[in-house]
């Protein structure tokens, strides 16, 4: 009788709109639910290897029982747990590794995690991220970097390697900027954090004496890529979008972004060469154009984004003197340029011509 398959009968029913938005509902704090959940089971997971790690450093285990003694108590913990996931002699290895690498240094020790405890943030990350990060990064202010940008972004691991391939720590904020004196605190520090040097464009690929049109054209094709070259925040609002003067005068940027977090306009300019000062001037007045034109009451002060081939940061410094609006200049780098034109490559009527004689 047990295995006998049950009928459930269906009542009256009908799917109006009310229940699809209350099942809509259900469905979501379901979803809330199992992330939750989900976070409590690895946040308990991180908390035992951090226990595990710190046993074993602060115990000198291996000096004491000997350099199998990992391995062992991977083996008798499996024994006493045979189902349980997530304790063979690799994990074990890892989580000393892992409580080292934060707590090695005294000083980052007593203001990172104290003498006991894993920080409550630790918890929001796979161990499988963590492996990567202590695995990839060369210090621990770098692994943070990774860490809270994972959080924020919800990057998958994937994703995190690639941005830690990418050299993203090296580059964010790194742009030369004169947002200390243009804007204030904290639009200005928040500003600067979004802004990277140089910017990678090896998703790209132009010929040789390629143009700037050529650039913002491949740029605009792009843009899904772009976007994610910017980073977390911009959107996408048009290219050579007409900036109408008062008395009827047009002028076209580049490209123009909004940054949701920044909630202001973002001007991009391109420029295939050199800095040179005379760009600061002409961004300057693109800006304070956007501020006029397209800006609302609520919207924070635009700023401007020049992305040139390469630049001397005394000459852009200087240039920023009598600059009053906010901008930033970085250079790219584009290493997809083929050496010869499409029409180059193609064989000519003599060449065709040989062939068939």
């Amino acid at each position: 009788m047990e295995n006998n398959p049950i009928f459930i009968k269906r009542g009256a029913f009908t799917a109006n709109d009310r229940y699809r938005q209350w099942f809509i509902e259900i469905k979501q704090r379901l979803q809330s639910a199992q992330v939750k959940a989900a976070i409590r089971v690895n946040t308990t997971m991180l908390e035992f290897y951090w226990s595990l790690g710190r046993d074993i450093v602060t115990l000198k285990a291996e000096q004491a029982w000997g350099n199998g003694v990992i391995e062992h108590l991977s083996l008798d913990l499996k024994d006493v747990f045979p189902n349980m996931k997530g304790l063979s002699y690799t994990n074990l290895k890892y989580a000393s590794q892992w409580y080292r690498f934060y707590c090695d240094d005294k000083e980052i020790r007593q203001q990172l995690v104290g003498e006991l405890a894993m920080p409550e943030k630790f918890g929001l990350v796979p161990w499988g991220h963590h492996i990567h990060l202590i695995a990839k990064c060369k210090s621990v202010e770098e692994a943070l970097f990774y860490m809270n940008k994972t959080i924020e972004g919800n990057w998958s691991r994937s994703r995190m390697d690639d941005e830690i391939a990418d050299g993203l720590y090296g580059k964010q904020g790194k742009a030369i900027t004169n947002f200390s004196v243009s804007l204030p605190q904290p639009q200005s520090d928040l500003a600067r954090e979004i802004l990277k040097d140089p910017y990678h464009f090896d998703f790209l690929t132009l010929s040789k004496g390629y143009t700037e049109k050529q650039l913002e054209d491949a740029l605009a094709h792009n843009i899904t890529r772009f976007l994610l070259e910017l980073g977390k925040g911009f959107a996408y609002v048009g290219r050579q979008m007409e900036l109408r003067m008062p008395n009827g005068q047009s002028f076209f940027p580049d490209m123009i972004f909004y940054h949701t977090k920044l909630k202001c306009y973002v001007v991009v300019e391109l420029k295939i060469v050199d800095f040179i000062p005379e760009f600061a001037g002409k961004l300057n007045f693109y800006v304070s154009a956007a501020d006029h034109l397209l800006r609302n009451d609520d919207d924070n002060p635009s700023i401007g984004l020049l992305i040139c081939k390469s630049k001397d940061e005394t000459i852009v410094k200087w240039s920023f003197e009598d600059i009053n609006k906010p901008i930033g200049v970085a250079a790219y780098q584009l290493n997809n340029v083929l050496n010869k034109t499409l029409s180059e490559t193609l064989p000519t009527i003599e060449d065709i011509e040989k062939g068939i004689e």
